[in-house]
């Protein structure tokens, strides 16, 4: 059911006066017209906000993280991995990132500027660069006739250029890794679609860690006589950042033919002395079209000079030479124009390409040096700008096919709704855009921690990293932590769906930090006491900060004391099974199942009274670790009993009888006391404590069962767990209260609700709404039969976020139901490829899935 789909699409395209479609883009997709404005403006989350009640009870730990921020800030000039006090404001501006997965991204906005840039692993700069645009040129008879930056901006720079071009007459259209921008030019009778193709490729691991996008002009020509049309590509040496004026930056045009196939260009050589990059800009040479560019112009001032060169003949005057070296305070950019001929009432393209190539990178201690993955392919020199884009030009085509491949059978599903289509593939953006780092394994490195396979551990290279890399990913652009276990729990699906080797490669990383232990004594900022970095036989909250070294100092969030982190360590067991479940790579399950043991023994010393259920206190919960609970929960002890079931599962694939007879005792125990404490017969309560808050609706209550469901475990394995009919009962308790109670049903699910139907409002995370958890909770609905339901809870939330707030592209963690926002473009969202698992599973499509294997067998045959 969609919530006034059309009604929805209407208000984003509003202000459209144009009638023309573009070429070739598609139906589904996320849409707007480019002089939209968004009525709806949120501030984010910070320390003000928290309530006087929240604020009381946390007096010391705000007192705390001021001296510590205080530190980090004026004594170590460093940003810390979360600000409280310099939040990202909103701006409602970004479009989908361009480049593959792990080598640097650069965001292009819906309007078209180029404006969020992450080059540096991890660290992430805000600025729109006014001077990349593309630019067009009309010309007839000889003359030229019409002249147009294609941006709706009227900066106080650059002057000496058109600017200003009507929103009204151009629309954005986002279906990730693609998008595009159709420009309706007024009064010319010509319409430009810009189509944005990133190498962003399931199951392909080479061509999607390229650091390139192409785009496609596709110019339509609607008069009855020809036109001469020019596209120009300009770009500043650099990303906006104060380095660009660092002086020593310096540009030089380039030609490369390979296989019959050329392409031509500009070099913007950054010459930073940490973390040094090319930039590139190509175009394809093809019959009847004419390449130019001007190697170096300055950015500053009126830059007339430039505009009249490309309009005096539609074409740039191509000096030979490299431009000098900046001087300090200089900044400089290049211009490269593709000129074509359109006849009347015909259709031409034009095509460009954006890389950069940064092939080694530090992070912010500078201790090691890392190679890229795509370094295996292009080298480490620095010289692989031109043959990245000549790669990328003359392969594009078949990005697509792969793209249309891919999304082809989800798109033509008439059984799933518009909004959903979009949102499943818009939200992958954060794999590319979330300071993601993929990189090869030194050939010293050891990700063992120590611990030998004959000893219970791991190899000290496992052939899944040596293979296909490092991977990484930040917890949230605000919030600096690579691989966040306890979020990544979540988001995991897309990586195990799409690009799986990632996903355990992510596992091993983890799995040889249990083993590790680092005693040095840091503060804990929640309770005020010292403890050690790392304690052994447990999960690291995450890998590190970019702007430190990740991989070999972990766990930068510094909230707890890492030996309470219980939720970790079952959500590593949790996805173990799992991914053995979707990959049947039974090495891994092998390599894995002794880290589980160590695990599991480590999780059974909060069995207090030898019940089968582990027990929390104060804030142990890692995921909702700004919600206090007492006693065992419906969280903590629903993934408890899930984390018993697997190593039941695990021991019986790997023929652990014992092992088997053991967790099967443990699990009869623990689901008898679960359900005495916690189920009260609609419902499990939020913990077991009997204080006046223990009775909430905790929305995330079934997250352990839809690990179980997640991991294909049928009705006999799940049964003695979570029996079928207290789930059922549970998931509608939870959508007639946390989502139908909630803003009249139309913003997704809130975290905890009041059995009265009021939010709970104990906690600062009680009220929030998290996007990427209620995606889960969709999928847990969809695994159920609860279709109709789950995705009526994920559309309040895809509404809210990309249609109300403005925030595409940039997804929060959190929102409440007015005002306030919290941690920009996060990583738990990734999490609605669970509902694609989910919808995979009906049994209808299972069975049309496999009639179509059996017609595909025939026509082999034959």
């Amino acid at each position: 059911m969609d919530l006034n789909d059309s009604t929805s699409l209407a208000e984003l395209m509003s202000r459209y006066v144009s009638t023309e479609t573009g070429f070739g883009v598609p139906k589904d997709g996320w849409r707007i017209c480019l002089a939209h404005e968004f009525k709806e403006k949120r501030k984010p989350f910070q320390a003000k906000d928290v309530s006087l009640s929240n604020m009381i009870e946390h007096v010391s730990l705000g007192v705390r993280y001021l001296r510590w921020w205080y530190r980090k800030t004026q004594v170590e000039k460093k940003a810390p991995f979360i600000d409280m006090f310099r939040a990202l404001p909103l701006r409602q501006i970004y479009g989908a990132p361009l480049g593959g997965i792990g080598g640097g991204s650069i965001t292009r906005g819906w309007r078209g500027d180029f404006c969020r840039w992450q080059l540096n692993p991890g660290m992430y700069h805000y600025k729109t660069v006014i001077a990349n645009q593309f630019t067009v040129c009309l010309r007839r008879c000889g003359q030229t006739v019409y002249q147009q930056v294609l941006s709706t901006e009227r900066p106080p720079t650059l002057q000496g250029w058109n600017w200003g071009y009507c929103g009204e007459y151009a629309f954005y259209h986002a279906l990730y890794p693609r998008a595009w921008t159709v420009y309706h030019l007024p009064g010319q009778n010509v319409t430009l679609t810009c189509r944005q193709v990133s190498p962003v490729i399931p199951h392909d691991y080479k061509d999607s860690s390229l650091p390139v996008a192409v785009f496609v002009w596709d110019i339509e020509n609607k008069n009855d006589y020809a036109l001469d049309v020019s596209i120009m590509f300009t770009m500043v040496n650099g990303s906006g950042h104060k380095d660009d004026k660092s002086g020593g930056h310096w540009n030089e045009p380039f030609h490369l033919e390979k296989d019959g196939e050329s392409v031509s260009g500009v070099l913007l050589h950054h010459q930073t002395p940490v973390n040094p990059y090319t930039l590139c800009i190509a175009a394809r040479e093809k019959s009847g079209q004419e390449i130019s560019h001007q190697t170096a112009f300055s950015p500053k001032g009126t830059c007339s000079a430039l505009w009249s060169d490309l309009m005096t003949d539609g074409q740039l005057d191509s000096p030979k030479d490299s431009s000098p070296p900046t001087q300090k305070g200089e900044e400089v950019a290049a211009a490269l124009a593709v000129s074509c001929s359109v006849p009347a009432n015909s259709h031409n393209s034009v095509e460009f390409s954006l890389a950069w190539d940064m092939p080694k990178i530090t992070f912010g201690s500078r201790e090691r040096i890392y190679e890229r993955r795509y370094t295996r392919y292009y080298g480490t020199k620095g010289d692989a700008a031109p043959s990245l884009s000549h790669y990328a030009l003359t392969h594009y085509s078949k990005w697509e096919e792969s793209i249309d491949e891919w999304q082809r059978p989800i798109l033509q599903d008439g059984s799933l709704p518009a909004w959903y289509k979009s949102a499943l593939f818009n939200e992958l953006y954060f794999v590319v855009d979330g300071g993601t780092v993929w990189v090869e394994l030194p050939e010293d490195a050891d990700i063992s921690g120590g611990l030998r396979p004959e000893d219970g551990g791991l190899p000290a290279q496992p052939d899944v990293i040596k293979d296909y890399g490092r991977f990484a990913y930040l917890e949230g652009q605000e919030y600096r932590m690579y691989n966040t276990y306890d979020v990544h729990f979540y988001a995991s699906f897309a990586l195990i769906m799409l690009w799986p080797k990632l996903a355990l490669s992510v596992q091993y990383d983890i799995a040889g930090s249990v083993v590790q232990h680092d005693p040095t004594e840091r503060l804990n900022l929640m309770n005020g006491r010292y403890s050690p970095v790392k304690t052994r036989g447990v999960v690291p909250h995450d890998i590190g900060d970019p702007d430190d070294e990740p991989w070999v100092r972990a766990n930068a969030y510094m909230i707890h004391d890492t030996a309470d982190w219980k939720d970790l360590n079952l959500k590593f067991v949790l996805q173990v099974y799992r991914d053995y479940y979707l990959t049947q790579d039974e090495q891994y399950l092998k390599d894995m199942w002794p880290i589980c043991q160590v695990i599991m023994e480590m999780e059974l010393k909060f069995d207090k009274d030898g019940d089968g259920l582990i027990e929390n206190s104060g804030y142990a919960d890692q995921t909702y670790d700004g919600w206090k609970v007492t006693g065992p929960s419906a969280y903590c002890g629903g993934l408890w009993l899930a984390s018993v079931c697997m190593m039941c599962k695990m021991a019986r694939v790997l023929n652990c009888e014992s092992v088997y007879q053991r967790y099967r005792d443990i699990l009869e125990r623990g689901r008898a006391a679960f359900d005495k404490l916690l189920w009260n017969g609609k419902y499990y309560n939020y913990d077991s404590s009997g204080q006046s808050m223990s009775n909430s609706v905790m929305s995330d209550q079934c997250a352990g069962h839809w690990f179980l469901r997640a991991s294909g475990l049928g009705d006999d394995d799940y049964q003695v767990a979570f029996p079928k009919e207290k789930i059922c009962s549970a998931l509608k308790s939870v959508f007639d209260l946390n989502v139908m109670s909630f803003s009249d049903g139309q913003m997704g699910a809130v975290n905890g609700m009041r059995p009265e139907g009021v939010p709970d409002r104990s906690s600062v995370q009680s009220d929030e709404v998290w996007v990427g958890v209620v995606y889960g909770l969709a999928a847990t609905m969809i695994h159920e039969g609860m279709i109709e339901e789950g995705m009526r809870t994920a559309e309040g939330c895809y509404r809210a976020v990309w249609e109300r707030m403005g925030m595409a592209f940039q997804t929060p963690e959190a929102y409440c139901e007015k005002g306030i926002y919290r941690s920009l473009a996060y990583m738990r969202p990734l999490s609605i490829w669970a509902m694609q698992l989910a919808l995979n599973n009906r049994p209808n499509h299972v069975t049309s899935c496999f009639k179509r294997l059996q017609r595909t067998l025939e026509i082999m045959s034959t």
